[in-house]
């Protein structure tokens, strides 16, 4: 499977363009802390309450589950494409170069939605987090073992989208490995939704779960039972003839 040439070849330019934007955030929070604690910025504060209601005290708890539940479907999509990709399920409709280009985008996009997931929990008042509580698993004051495994889940997906800059490095081999963690993230993904989300109780909530689930599990069927099937046979060993008296 040939990826397309020139998509990975500077992966270290895409890796400091993904930690210049974590800085320029992170940059972007501290201005805005120190700002909004100025007489101008509490003046911009109410203008943007007036318009957007923003110091409702579950505005940002709003903001982090849609979020959350936008970067599970992307992950959700991600997985399955990525169960198709081997099994040759788009070949008929889609190039594989596109395929593959494809399946790495959503991959970065789900994690740009993780981020604003886990980045808006600083500003929520409605149950405020500590830096340390959101890199560090199982320190949430919030379903604690739930959380941790949405955190354990988080590093996981950073480390199968980053093989994707390292193909060549690491090989084909040790990349298609690494890349089954993604079936280990999507099952933290699931049980971080079901089990700590507060949306959980919901019908449409469940339904979008066991939908997820099942397409997930049955991908992954045909995946391993087309893997099996088009598995290359061992040559016979050569038996030589025995000699006759």
């Amino acid at each position: 499977m040939n990826a397309k040439k020139g998509s990975h070849s500077n992966p270290l330019k895409t890796i400091a363009l993904l930690l210049a934007a974590v800085i320029v955030l992170t940059g972007l929070y501290v201005v805005w802390t120190l700002f909004s604690g100025t007489q101008v910025g509490q003046n911009v504060l109410t203008g943007l309450n007036w318009v957007f209601g923003v110091s409702s005290i579950q505005l940002w708890w709003f903001v982090t589950r849609s979020a959350g539940i936008v970067a599970y479907l992307l992950l959700w999509l991600s997985t399955v494409w990525g169960l198709a990709v081997p099994s040759k399920l788009l070949d008929p409709l889609l190039k594989r170069n596109y395929t593959f280009d494809f399946h790495e985008f959503i991959s970065l996009l789900s994690l740009g939605f993780v981020a604003l997931h886990i980045g808006v929990l600083l500003l929520d008042r409605y149950l405020p987090y500590s830096t340390w509580q959101i890199i560090i698993p199982f320190l949430s004051p919030y379903r604690p073992a739930w959380v941790g495994i949405g955190v354990i889940t988080l590093y996981i997906m950073l480390l199968v989208t980053i093989t994707f800059y390292m193909r060549n490095r690491i090989g084909a081999q040790k990349f298609r490995t690494i890349h089954y963690l993604s079936l280990v993230a999507f099952l933290g993904a699931t049980l971080h939704g079901l089990f700590a989300g507060t949306d959980s109780p919901l019908f449409s909530m469940r339904l979008m779960y066991q939908a997820t689930s099942l397409s997930v599990i049955f991908l992954t069927v045909y995946w391993l039972v087309n893997k099996l099937q088009n598995k290359p046979k061992p040559a016979p060993a050569n038996v030589r003839a025995r000699p006759t008296k």
